[in-house]
């Protein structure tokens, strides 16, 4: 039987704090093959139209909660076998890989392609887009977590690519015995993930993919690869050290022995676009 694909439109930005991620999920909805399915848009405000206000430690929470209860209607009144997301910082996962967990259970993988591992706090960082799989999990804000009825175990997850993590999250990440794969890992072949998959007895894969997993020397379209940046502006956090053909192998892999029933692609930055949309802002005649 036909799986019905939903494709959803998300380019929240208020997450990462970041506006030029709604112009980036606009750009991926263009660029990506014609949807055979479904299609739906999350509303969300554009960069500027409201102010974001923190509430209980969180940037923007009354917009990510709305976002996150329209993101849940459209997916329920679909109700669909699978779901592409194409996002929008990485916080646009919890509402259809919450659907997917109620839908598969713990015969449901999730593979966390990302440098990081999103399972801050509000006592670590104040966007939400960091505390994404914290709250599959169950930690974090109660209001995130209550929107994800069957949790993900921890057994469930593999972060793929990530690499020095910051204390807090090395110490969450034993605590909760996630499994983990760095890049040279990947580049030799990704056997953990097959490991993982055969072991957790996987048949159905969530895959989420942040575009910063990617090494910004070699994909100018993510946030670490921002031109005239200095060395530090970033906090010293971990950077992409893959390429697109690392990943696209090791989804390949994954996939030949799970079947892919959910994709995220998140936190695109196209800093030339950007650049490109502002001039001609600028120009005469164009007003």
């Amino acid at each position: 039987m036909t799986k019905k694909t939903l494709r959803l439109s998300f380019p929240q930005w208020q997450g990462g704090n970041n506006p030029p991620y709604h112009l980036g999920s606009l750009l991926l909805s263009f660029l990506s093959p014609e949807a055979r399915g479904p299609v739906e848009t999350v509303p969300v405000a554009l960069p500027g139209a409201e102010p974001l206000n923190e509430v209980d430690g969180i940037t923007a929470k009354p917009q990510l909660l709305r976002q996150l209860g329209d993101a849940t209607a459209l997916i329920e009144k679909h109700d669909p076998d699978t779901v592409v997301v194409l996002g929008g910082d990485c916080l646009v996962s919890l509402a259809p890989f919450a659907h997917l967990l109620n839908k598969y259970g713990e015969k449901l993988g999730v593979l966390w392609i990302d440098s990081h591992p999103d399972v801050q706090t509000t006592e670590q960082y104040s966007n939400a887009h960091a505390h994404v799989l914290g709250a599959l999990i169950g930690t974090g804000d109660k209001d995130l977590v209550s929107h994800v009825r069957h949790k993900l175990s921890p057994s469930k997850i593999m972060i793929a690519g990530i690499h020095d993590p910051l204390d807090y999250e090395r110490d969450y990440l034993a605590s909760h015995q996630i499994a983990t794969s760095g890049p040279e890992q990947i580049k030799a072949g990704g056997g953990e993930v097959m490991e993982w998959i055969a072991k957790e007895k996987i048949e159905y894969l969530a895959i989420h993919l942040d575009l910063d997993v990617l090494d910004p020397a070699l994909f100018r379209s993510v946030l670490f690869a921002q031109p005239g940046r200095g060395e530090h502006d970033f906090g010293d956090v971990a950077e992409g050290k893959l390429t697109i053909e690392d990943v696209l192998k090791l989804i390949n892999q994954a996939t030949s022995e799970a079947e892919a029933v959910g994709l995220t692609i998140a936190e695109h930055m196209p800093w030339d676009m950007i650049n490109l949309k502002n001039l001609l802002s600028a120009l005469p005649l164009m007003k």
